[in-house]
């Protein structure tokens, strides 16, 4: 990490992911095959994996630039003032006139939970050279790259490789699901999912292996490191023998999981930027996924670092947790 005088500078978070716009719909239930459900209501929010964890780091103070693509259209347009906004450097966003802007449906049920179907677009545009030409300008050794399921595994590979070369870390949030050859898993540092992806990649249940310490051991054979998100239950990681399981903090009210993964994500890639251990990271990016959780929607419910260091000072004076409260 470079410094400047007696001050360390925070490498750069590079995200290559996916640009989707989010229509999130409160409902009651799923409707089964064949049934129409009447729903609460409909909003409309900037989202995709990518977009998701660049403003999650870029909230919580990383310096960070997004590759990715959009649709020449309204919600590509509006996908990007967006990130502009947040202070995420969008010089590598290719605008495509050959697909429209990825979207996402999201349906939310009263306890929090949400299911969700991506309409991928442009994302899928991202091609391997170009990806890689974007990375190999924007990483160094002090960059951390980060990347999601949710774009083409060419373009994927080539972003993993190339910032390898670079000398950068990688951060591959393998969600959604998809299979990677073992070579590119092993430059993983860390490999992110969650316990379902995790059974994915180790043909197990997470709970069969007796607990998720052991999968995350068993998922760092494979990775340089690799971190299982827990939900509710918190998070855990492991690199080489080294490992630890670290329990979320209690919430008042869960309002909203949608996008609390890509907030984890999202301060894990601070926190490596900064230079901490795995350790930190991850006990930071489990504050980050908590506050998130007590707001509704996904870029609307990422914390700022302060909010992150408040919620910690009210749960210790046994206040309230931040449900509830208006987003920054």
């Amino acid at each position: 990490m470079p410094a400047r005088g007696d001050k360390i500078v925070p490498g750069t978070v590079v995200v290559v992911g996916s640009a989707n716009q989010d229509y999130v719909i409160a409902c009651t239930a799923l409707p089964r095959p064949g049934e129409t459900r009447l729903a609460g209501r409909l909003r409309r929010f900037p989202g995709g994996k990518g977009v998701n964890q660049a403003v999650a780091a870029a909230r919580l103070g990383g310096a960070v630039r997004f590759v990715g693509a959009v649709g020449d259209d309204s919600d590509g347009a509006f996908l990007i003032r967006e990130l502009r906004s947040e202070g995420v450097d969008t010089s590598d966003v290719e605008i495509t006139t050959v697909a429209r802007t990825g979207l996402a449906f999201v349906s939310v049920l009263p306890d929090g939970e949400n299911a969700i179907t991506v309409v991928p677009g442009a994302n899928f545009t991202l091609v391997a050279d170009r990806t890689a030409r974007a990375v190999r300008r924007l990483a160094d050794a002090s960059s951390i790259v980060v990347l999601q399921g949710e774009i083409p595994v060419p373009a994927l590979r080539a972003a993993v490789e190339t910032g390898v070369r670079c000398g950068a870390r990688v951060v591959l949030n393998l969600a959604p699901y998809t299979e990677l050859p073992a070579e590119l898993l092993r430059l993983a540092d860390p490999l992110v999912v969650n316990e379902v992806e995790a059974a994915a990649l180790l043909g197990t249940p997470v709970a069969a292996l007796g607990s998720p310490t052991e999968a995350a051991r068993r998922l760092a054979e494979r990775a340089a490191s690799a971190v299982i998100t827990l939900g509710g239950a918190g998070a855990v990681w492991a690199r080489g023998r080294d490992g630890a399981a670290v329990p979320a903090p209690p919430v008042g009210q869960v309002l909203d999981t949608t996008g609390a993964g890509d907030a984890f994500v999202g301060g894990l890639a601070t926190l490596l930027a900064e230079g901490h251990d795995l350790d930190a990271a991850v006990s930071f990016a489990v504050e980050v996924g908590t506050v998130a959780i007590t707001r509704v929607g996904a870029q609307a419910s990422y914390p700022s670092r302060a909010d992150v260091v408040e919620a910690g000072r009210g749960r210790k004076r046994g206040e309230e947790p931040l449900a509830g409260r208006k987003s920054s």
